[in-house]
């Protein structure tokens, strides 16, 4: 049962990945016991599951994420954001309020408006029906200061590492707070600009290299260097 390409080795459309008795996992397709490629991106193996993970793909919301997203539209009642995914999310007012939504008394605009980004939570989600999220939980809501860099979300577990051996590393090292959420956008507030910037000069880095071996001590050995200088 030959296999053709190592763990996290670089694959694209139509590539023989394996060979025999393996099942086609996400981005792979079998044919006549074959496992083929249909995106570009890195092999995973996970016992006889063969997977890859796509180097550029749609955001898919899951309950429980953790988002950020921009309010595009103010309804009667709700809100809707751009998640990066590929219908948009809904934000109810009943959910900010803490009580029902009156049309004569509650005027949304105010609350929120379109262009604000918000940091909330996926609290459903399903094939009949756009996601939808909450604010209530602490630190969650109306994004009002630090900066906001936007990566693959396929490479958000290489941000966040082993155990979160990254992200850690990342807070450490700048001294910045650093929110990592699913949908490939990272909030990141540190004490003067010059370190936030730093932080997401290692993020960027971290997205361009996530294949690769040894990233965290280049990661760690890049602030260190900038650190000095700033």
């Amino acid at each position: 049962m030959p296999i053709f390409y190592e763990q996290r080795e670089l694959v694209t459309p139509g590539d023989l990945i394996a060979d025999g008795d393996y099942m086609a996992g996400d981005s792979t397709y079998k044919e006549d016991d074959k496992i083929y490629a249909t995106r570009v991106g890195l092999v995973n193996y996970e016992g006889r599951r063969l997977n890859v993970v796509a180097l550029k793909a749609f955001y898919v919301p899951n309950v429980g994420d953790l988002v950020i997203g921009e309010v595009v539209n103010v309804n009667l009642g709700s809100w809707n954001l751009d998640i990066k995914a590929p219908h948009l999310a809904t934000l109810r007012a009943s959910d900010v309020l803490d009580r029902s939504f009156s049309p004569q008394r509650d005027d949304l605009p105010s609350i929120f408006d379109v262009e604000d980004l918000m940091l909330s939570k996926i609290v459903a989600c399903d094939r009949t029906r756009d996601p939808l999220l909450t604010i209530r939980e602490p630190g969650l809501g109306k994004i009002s200061g630090g900066q906001v860099v936007e990566i693959t979300p396929t490479k958000i577990p290489r941000v966040i590492g082993s155990k979160g051996s990254m992200v850690n590393m990342l807070k450490k090292e700048t001294g910045c707070q650093i929110t990592v959420c699913q949908n490939g956008l990272v909030l990141i507030i540190g004490k003067t600009i010059e370190k936030e910037r730093l932080a997401i000069m290692a993020i960027r880095k971290i997205d361009q290299e996530a294949h690769t071996k040894g990233l965290t001590e280049r990661v760690t050995e890049m602030i260190q260097k900038e650190n000095q200088g700033v």
